[in-house]
């Protein structure tokens, strides 16, 4: 079987298995918190499946993004007590269809996702590593996109576990609106770049531009800044403040 046809029956399988789970639990905003993990595993099964060197250094890269998100989302998950608003609106408008609907465009679909993004970590599957100065720019860069979105994942965290309240616009939050997603979008360029070094496939970077629009353009920052269009505050925020890329605030 190929690497190609493994991941398919890997990703099919494990968000199948989440789908399953929420519907027990009435909850598909668990997709989230299975969404890191998916990749984790498939790393992992393309590596002990295929080898190779640099499948390992994949596999435990992607395993340091992936452990920090899922634990990150079930943390911030578990303090609410009702479904995230996203899922209850689509489970509402669904209505009796909400089982078969949530398995296919939430489930499914986010494995097709899954499946684009993990290119870079497919075509890479069984490849011995060679170190090398592209190589190591594209790990480095991986490691600040993490380390980015890490800082500011727990700094907004943080601030609403205390109690906060409003729009949160300290820490790295005052430079970028999105820093989350910045560091998202930047470790993702960062496998790219290491997978390219080692394949000198341009189809690799399908993955990060494939996270990237989805981040910029469909379901990431323009859901949120949907969610804060009507909000004074934000607004506010919005007219000194970067939408993505991180950059000293306007002063007025």
């Amino acid at each position: 079987m190929s690497p190609a046809l493994l991941s398919i029956l890997v990703i099919f399988v494990y968000m199948s298995s989440w789908w399953v789970l929420s519907v027990v639990t009435k909850r598909a905003d668990i997709a989230d918190v299975a969404w890191g993990g998916g990749f984790t595993l498939l790393a992992w099964v393309l590596y002990i499946s295929y080898f190779g060197g640099t499948s390992l250094v994949l596999a435990l890269l992607v395993s340091l993004w992936g452990a920090r998100l899922s634990i990150h989302i079930f943390l911030r998950n578990s303090k609410k007590k009702k479904e995230d608003g996203r899922y209850a609106n689509w489970r509402k408008k669904w209505g009796e269809n909400w089982r078969i609907k949530s398995y296919l465009e939430v489930f499914l679909l986010q494995g097709f996702f899954m499946f684009l993004i993990a290119i870079p970590i497919i075509l890479s599957t069984g490849k011995q590593f060679e170190l090398s100065s592209l190589a190591i720019m594209g790990v480095l860069i991986f490691l600040f996109g993490l380390v980015f979105e890490a800082v500011s994942d727990w700094q907004v965290f943080r601030f609403k576990s205390n109690g906060g309240k409003g729009v949160f616009d300290r820490g790295l939050w005052r430079y970028s609106r999105h820093p989350n997603y910045f560091g998202e979008v930047t470790l993702w360029w960062g496998i790219a770049l290491l997978s390219f070094s080692q394949t000198a496939n341009l189809a690799v970077f399908l993955g990060s531009a494939t996270i990237s629009i989805l981040i910029l353009f469909v379901s990431g920052i323009p859901l949120l800044e949907k969610r804060y269009k009507d909000d004074v505050s934000y607004k506010k925020y919005a007219k000194k403040t970067s939408i993505f890329f991180p950059l000293p605030p306007k002063s007025r």
